[in-house]
């Protein structure tokens, strides 16, 4: 009979979780960002200039699920400090304008800034030339 209780993914992203001390579970990567909320929790991270690993959940829906029962939480994107389970973009955002989050990444509190909005995509918008 085979153990039912193993699970691979799960016990994967449970050791990325203890190896990394932030990292964040989002779509896409910090450099393209697939949804505005990663967008903005990467844009706040990296305003605070604290190094963190990032997990792109797309490739692999399973990662999204197995996720979800590790941390209990629905959405993504998912931040884990110090192997704690933080939040999601909005719990982040307020944390960041309180200075909690700061606090939490052990870098010096700086309450009352708004967060930082993502940067825009470099790429020009698309045109489409009016031939009529």
């Amino acid at each position: 009979m085979s153990d039912e209780t193993t699970n691979p993914l799960r016990d994967q992203i449970k050791e990325a979780i203890d190896e990394n001390d932030v990292i964040l579970f989002m779509k896409g990567t910090p450099d393209q960002p697939m949804c505005g909320f990663s967008a903005r929790t990467v844009a706040i991270l990296q305003s605070v200039g604290k190094p963190f690993a990032a997990v792109n959940i797309l490739p692999d829906p399973r990662i999204r699920q197995e996720l979800s029962a590790v941390s209990n939480w629905p959405t993504i994107p998912q931040l884990f400090v110090d192997g704690e389970f933080v939040g999601g973009c909005d719990i982040v955002t307020e944390m960041y304008e309180s200075g909690e989050l700061q606090t939490a990444l052990g870098l010096e509190n700086t309450t009352g800034a708004a967060a930082p909005e993502p940067q825009s995509p470099e790429q020009a918008p698309l045109t489409i030339e009016n031939r009529l």
